[in-house]
């Protein structure tokens, strides 16, 4: 029998464990540049969660930004190697090993949330982490999100092949149609984030603050 289209996603703790078995870091240790361009909306001292945020390069480039951060990911293997980028950086993150279901989703606790190719959701789980990811920020907090966008399974530089997991302005508006969105854009860039997302990309970036 041959497998589902989705079976990468079938056991989603193994799968990512394995992808980040090797010594390098499958994203980089640099932070995603969409995030980057956006951190002067992020004080020192605002309380920031990375949503399944891997090896760590999101949250402990924060952390070194003053930023008190949470970070989880369902791969323990990725947090293992985080909390070894942040002791070589010298900054304090609070990771987890959590599933985004898992995560109790404290309501109104935190200043931003960063959700940085989180694509490894389907429709069903990414409805539940979208609206979890309201919830959580406080009011006037910020989402910042990057995506890639349908176009991408042209590219096939990164992210899964699967149409569904890709996001569209459309489908972004809807999701967080409570939210106050600052900043919607579809653009191509060359990225290079490692050997995980390299090359040419049809990316979709968003922030939005939580009314």
């Amino acid at each position: 029998m041959s497998k589902p289209a989705d079976a990468p996603f079938a056991d989603p703790a193994s799968t990512w464990n394995q992808r980040f078995g090797a010594e390098q870091y499958l994203f980089g240790t640099a932070p995603n540049e969409w995030l980057r361009e956006h951190a002067a909306l992020l004080r020192p001292g605002d309380r920031v969660l990375c949503v399944a945020d891997g090896e760590g390069r999101n949250s402990v480039w924060l952390a070194g930004r003053g930023l008190a951060v949470d970070a989880f990911d369902i791969a323990a293997v990725g947090v293992a190697k985080a909390r070894r980028l942040a002791a070589i950086q010298g900054v304090t993150v609070n990771f987890a090993v959590l599933d985004a279901d898992a995560c109790p989703w404290p309501p109104a606790v935190y200043d931003a949330v960063a959700a940085i190719f989180v694509q490894f959701a389907d429709p069903a789980m990414r409805e539940r982490l979208f609206a979890n990811i309201i919830k959580t920020l406080k009011p006037g907090g910020t989402l910042v999100l990057q995506g890639y966008t349908p176009k991408q399974l042209e590219y096939r530089t990164g992210g899964p092949p699967l149409v569904s997991h890709l996001y569209t302005e459309a489908l972004l508006r809807s999701a967080f149609a409570a939210l106050q969105i600052v900043e919607l854009r579809e653009y191509e860039a060359e990225i290079a984030e490692g050997t995980g997302h390299k090359g040419r990309s049809a990316l979709l970036g968003m922030v939005a603050r939580r009314r």
